[in-house]
């Protein structure tokens, strides 16, 4: 599925989303540990925030200036409301340049919608992005081979795709990061959080 297709999909599912999520803290256990592994600084990223902003506030607790991308105009357009403070863009992470480098970058299933073959390329620019030492928190389909499945969501289609656990192990480590800790989070579900920290 072309991102352009899936932000199209989620300007749909908006404001249903933030009425489902908009106390949600689903992720937070996992950012949270995350955090633990963070040594200084204080800058965000969070690709594929979506409207509710669950990891802004959390991240805005510990008083991290934060960052958020998000193919869905409507997604970005709720938040802004939400979240004033933040710097929100409307963008495709597979072309938008990354301002800066971040001492936390924040995927919580939003990359695992990419193209199968831009996977690779965006891994790359998100250990690019990290400040030394900087932390990466990511979620991807929890199998050993890589592939792409369709799934329905809010009454829409999806793609979702993966490199396999044991390739993104690979590629953290060639694009110079080590995986700190890795979990199936939703078990009996083939769901994995990484997170990896700049070597």
């Amino acid at each position: 599925m072309d991102p352009t297709e899936t932000g199209h999909n989620y300007d749909a599912l908006a404001a249903w989303w933030l009425a489902q999520m908009q106390d949600s803290t689903y992720g937070v256990a996992a950012l949270e540990r995350a955090l633990t592994f963070v040594e200084e600084g204080r800058e965000a990223l969070d690709v594929g925030c979506g409207c509710e902003g669950r990891f802004f506030r959390a991240l805005m607790e510990r008083h991290f200036h934060c960052t958020g991308l998000d193919i869905s105009g409507e997604m970005i357009a709720l938040a802004a409301r939400r979240y004033p403070q933040a710097v929100l863009e409307v963008g495709d992470i597979c072309s938008w340049r990354l301002p800066q480098r971040y001492d936390v970058i924040t995927a919580w299933d939003s990359t695992f919608h990419l193209p199968l073959d831009r996977q690779e390329s965006v891994l790359q620019k998100l250990c690019e992005g990290l400040s030394r030492r900087g932390v990466l928190l990511f979620t991807c389909g929890g199998g050993e081979e890589r592939g792409s499945v369709r799934g329905e969501f809010g009454g829409k289609s999806f793609e979702y795709s993966s490199l396999g656990v044991p390739e993104f192990a690979r590629l953290l480590w060639r694009f110079g990061c080590a995986i700190q800790h890795m979990e199936y989070d939703q078990y009996p579900e083939n769901h994995v959080y990484m997170i990896a920290k700049k070597r």
